[in-house]
């Protein structure tokens, strides 16, 4: 089976994800859009809060495992396991990029 190439800034997202919210926020434009659990975060700032609230509420481990490039989205399906409900489960991660940075993540079960 081969491995699954990410593009760089979504690799680095997923590589920032297993540490703190200021490296996640660092993937991001500055004016970038984060939609996950029902609620959206705008700006890095704001997706640095989500992500630091989201490491204090679970512990998780992410595995991408396939990817789909398509209207100039990536959709990146991924194994999550951790201490929440219905673990493990798989998400969509839906990747909009712009200038090496990602401007949009939608998170989908």
């Amino acid at each position: 089976m081969s491995e699954l190439r990410l593009p760089d800034p979504i690799d680095a997202y997923f590589n920032a994800d297993h540490r703190d919210g200021e490296a996640v926020a660092h993937c991001f434009t500055k004016r970038a859009v984060v939609q996950d659990e029902g609620r959206t975060h705008c700006g890095q700032e704001a997706i640095k809060a989500w992500k630091t609230a989201a490491s204090a509420k679970y512990t998780y481990s992410s595995a991408p495992f396939a990817m789909e490039h398509r209207d100039g989205w990536y959709a990146v399906t991924t194994r999550v396991t951790g201490n929440f409900s219905g673990s493990p489960l798989e998400l969509q991660y839906l990747f909009h990029l712009e200038r090496g940075k990602i401007a949009h993540l939608e998170i989908r079960s």
